[in-house]
């Protein structure tokens, strides 16, 4: 009996590591979203006139950062 209580205890603990990672996987992907709307709308300001191309390059390195620390699999969808 404990053996078919410590697999299934283990089995638990996987399903809830892999729920996790799912969960952080569909986080880091929005953040990557975000940051790709707000390196869209820097640059759309910046080409109207009334944003800065300081402002763009902040919002592509930060994309860029992302992108090195999350993988750009966020951008398929895009």
């Amino acid at each position: 009996m404990a053996g078919f209580l410590d697999r299934a205890k283990q089995q638990a603990q996987q399903a809830v590591a892999q729920g996790k990672e799912k969960v952080e996987d569909v986080q880091a992907q929005r953040a990557g979203n975000d940051l790709l709307k707000k390196l869209g709308a820097a640059y759309y300001a910046e080409k109207r006139g009334s944003g800065s191309e300081e402002a763009t390059q902040q919002a592509l390195n930060a994309l860029e950062a992302h992108i090195s620390t999350h993988g750009d699999s966020f951008l398929r969808g895009a």
